[in-house]
């Protein structure tokens, strides 16, 4: 009996672009570590040429990632004409856009004593408002965005590694849930943020002030509260209504960002709360303490 050949995997194209500094060298790595074939500074307008040398492979170039940054010219209108021609082919593509704050762009570049490649006879700050300014309408279509500037090398390989090296999972949603202290600054990738500051501070109780949201005596307080079920109660039901919607439009990562004073007690509580309220077989849920620790 002839047994009929197994069809080669659906090709998957992730195209890496974002600010130069931010990481865009690191991520590639890590997709190339997990068995993508990586192509680096590509111009977009061969796109299209890469993902039919890869579809004409038989398989043995299933998962594609291309570096695309300001490097190219006429970045901007040539990466928008060619992604809206890979929709028109239906080819299954992501964006992944890396970005970081101003001051710790300029300690990087500074770091590595290299001017930015927008930066010409100019100051470094300009080259890179130029390139957020050129970046601007891409990240807004991304599918993921990371903000490294909190992180370092290997948190940000863990990052790409739960977005890019879950095999056998198509079609389920990555959440990532997030806690911060609003005295540190919003969360810049956050697609969601809700406000808990509303609930009693377990700081100002003295024994648990030393404490966080992860032990269970500030877990208790802050969930037992008047106001806290109800909150977690709506704020579930904004989530699945807007994870169903992502659905919809064929998106697969959503960052929901829960703050308190000092992203320290409440928030903390809430997220782990939250996340375990939504983790199921179509949602991949991360938990992330962006400022516990910080005084």
């Amino acid at each position: 009996m002839t047994l009929d050949p197994v069809p080669p995997a659906p090709l998957e194209l992730v195209v890496v672009s974002g600010l130069s500094g931010a990481g865009r060298s690191t991520a590639a790595k890590c997709l190339e570590d997990l068995g993508w074939f990586v192509v680096d500074n590509l111009p977009p307008s061969l796109l299209a040429t890469m993902v039919d040398l890869g579809s004409r492979s038989q398989g043995a170039v299933s998962k594609i990632a291309v570096v695309a940054d300001v490097r190219s010219l006429a970045f901007s209108s040539d990466l928008a004409t060619a992604l809206s021609e890979l929709d028109r082919r239906g080819v299954s593509r992501r964006v992944l856009f890396l970005e970081a704050s101003e001051e710790v762009l300029v300690r990087r570049f500074e770091g590595v004593r290299r001017p930015h490649p927008l930066q010409g006879d100019r100051r470094l700050v300009d080259g890179i408002r130029k390139e957020r300014a050129l970046l601007l309408d891409l990240r807004g279509e991304a599918d993921l965005v990371l903000d490294t500037s909190v992180l370092n090398v290997h948190q940000l390989r863990d990052k790409v590694i739960a977005a890019f090296g879950t095999e056998g999972r198509a079609g389920v949603l990555h959440l990532t849930v997030l806690s911060f202290g609003f005295k540190y600054g919003l969360p810049v990738d956050a697609d969601l943020v809700v406000d808990c500051r509303f609930l009693p501070n377990p700081h100002w109780v003295p024994e648990l002030r030393p404490q966080t949201g992860c032990d269970p005596a500030v877990r208790d307080y802050v969930l037992s509260q008047d106001g806290a079920g109800e909150f977690q109660d709506r704020v579930e039901g904004l989530l699945r209504l807007t994870l169903e919607g992502y659905e919809r439009e064929g998106k697969r990562y959503a960052l929901l960002a829960v703050g308190c004073t000092g992203g320290k007690h409440r928030s903390v509580a809430l997220t782990e709360a939250i996340a375990a309220r939504m983790a199921g077989p179509r949602v991949d849920v991360q938990v992330v303490h962006r400022d516990l620790g910080r005084e």
